[in-house]
């Protein structure tokens, strides 16, 4: 009995969905925004943390150490900070390394390579490259250096000339996150209550036939059955359509996008999400169809 119900409620829903296709493409189009918006929090959420994770990766601190100092006592140095809770990493920097790197970074600057040429040395100090967990972390650790037992072996920590940049970094972190929270929220509540609206509007055209079905005695879940299923249907289309937009739009966006932040691919992290997406959207779509419908036609059914 309850699958012959189903299949009817399915049939009818099916046929109401034809009978008023334009106001259900309406709301398909009203569903695809809704879905892109969620799909786009999804991305942009994503995208930031790994620019937060990226800014926090450039952020650290380097200590240079005496010339006459010996790597192995840098390197027990290193032992030694290592031990700290504050510090998350520490690269040994040899004045071999050292010199390699600056003069790859200088390579096309003759005036600083003929200096260095005329100078007949490597001017350049060993160092231990230095990453904290966190910004305020950074001031510890330089604290500690200033305290320490072999501080007088220390020939410079360059943490007061990156102080405030550090600091700038960590703050703009805290306001990608923040701002990403707010837009989230604030947007979510604008898709649900467009939408909301829209599916109302769709039962509210049909408000004749929900009197009809109530008069010949028709039951709640008969009546409010092929709203559910022609909002799911909705959302389900509009999952389709919102797909294919994003495919297409994030293959031509990704290569200006990667420009702009190097190392993240957001095409290649859709495709290899899809199905998380997918899942994300059927359950904005269908859901929000579903319990649109229901909600709405609740009005009809308490009259």
């Amino acid at each position: 009995m309850f699958l012959i119900s189903l299949k009817r409620v399915i049939k009818s829903g099916w046929k109401g969905f034809r009978r008023q296709i334009g106001l259900s493409l309406a709301t398909i189009f009203i569903m695809v925004l809704t879905i892109s918006l969620v799909t786009s929090l999804f991305l942009a959420e994503k995208t930031s943390q790994f620019l937060v994770e990226d800014l926090k990766e450039k952020v650290n601190m380097y200590v240079y150490f005496q010339e006459e100092l010996t790597s192995d006592k840098i390197l027990e140095i290193k032992d030694e900070l290592s031990k700290m809770p504050e510090v998350k990493e520490i690269v040994y920097v040899s004045r071999g390394e050292a010199l390699e790197r600056f003069t790859e970074r200088h390579q096309g600057d003759e005036a600083i390579m003929e200096s260095l040429q005329e100078l007949g040395r490597n001017p350049l100090l060993a160092s231990l490259n230095i990453k904290a967990h966190e910004a305020t972390q950074y001031a510890a650790i330089s604290s500690f250096l200033t305290d320490a037992s072999f501080k007088d072996l220390i020939a410079k920590v360059d943490y007061q000339q990156k102080k405030s940049a550090i600091e700038k970094i960590f703050s703009i972190t805290d306001t990608i996150n923040t701002a990403g929270i707010i837009f989230s929220v604030v947007f979510a509540l604008v898709a649900v209550l467009v939408s909301f609206n829209t599916v109302r509007l769709a039962i509210y055209n049909s408000r004749e036939e929900i009197e009809t079905m109530r008069l010949v005695g028709a039951s709640n879940w008969f009546i409010r059955g092929p709203f559910i299923f022609q909002g799911m249907v909705a959302g389900v289309f509009a999952v389709l359509v919102t797909l294919l937009v994003f495919c297409i739009g994030l293959y031509f966006l990704s290569p200006h996008l990667e420009f702009l932040i190097p190392g993240f691919n957001i095409f290649s992290y859709f495709l290899n999400n899809i199905w998380l997406i997918v899942l994300m959207q059927l359950a904005a779509g269908m859901g929000l169809g579903a319990l649109s419908s229901w909600i709405a036609v609740r009005r009809y059914l308490k009259a």
